[in-house]
């Protein structure tokens, strides 16, 4: 082996670990930037309340919502009730040009979802989510086919705070529970 040969594996050997070192700090800093931008949404259905919380556990918006026209778990499709339980979000989608005929004579409704539609990974059902409002007076009520509705400038606000993934929990109302504590 010459000398040259046995000097490049030497610094090969010597930059090795330093290279190592310097990836995994930066793969650690990304790691802690993503857990630094983590939020989870806490939907209320007792208090028809939308909060975004951080990994701090700060409460980054708490806002008005509109719930389930009907009280419960959601048991099927088109029970307007509002599922219950841990989900996350599966897509964001641009829905301000959206249309959507709620059945009461009044036809299709221009901008019903408002500027964004979150979709929410619910196992068994399709079409739930977070999403704007055409009728900002619902909000505070049970007035939604199941999805959480709240005010488009709401809406605006929380976009920026969550991603996809983002963990969604959504807590039953007391009015979801028979005189023996069971619910239904």
């Amino acid at each position: 082996m010459t000398n040259r040969f046995r000097n490049i594996i030497l610094w090969v050997l010597l930059l090795l670990p330093y290279c190592g070192c310097a990836y995994l700090w930066q793969w650690y800093q990304a790691q802690l930037q993503q857990m630094q931008n983590a939020t989870v949404i806490l939907i209320s259905k007792q208090e028809k309340q939308l909060r975004v919380i951080n990994f701090r556990g700060d409460e980054l918006m708490c806002v008005p919502v509109a719930v389930g026209l009907n009280p419960g778990d959601k048991q099927k499709q088109g029970d307007m009730k509002t599922p219950e339980g841990v989900f996350t979000v599966s897509n964001i989608h641009i829905s301000g040009d959206w249309k959507h005929d709620f059945g009461d004579g009044k036809g299709e409704v221009e901008g019903a979802y408002g500027p964004y539609f979150i979709r929410l990974n619910t196992p068994g059902y399709t079409g739930i989510g977070i999403h704007g409002t055409h009728l900002p007076s619902s909000l505070g009520t049970r007035a939604t086919e199941g999805c959480i509705r709240l005010n488009n400038a709401d809406l605006e606000r929380l976009i920026p705070l969550i991603s996809l993934s983002t963990v969604v929990i959504i807590t039953p109302s007391s009015i979801n529970f028979n005189a023996s504590g069971r619910s239904y």
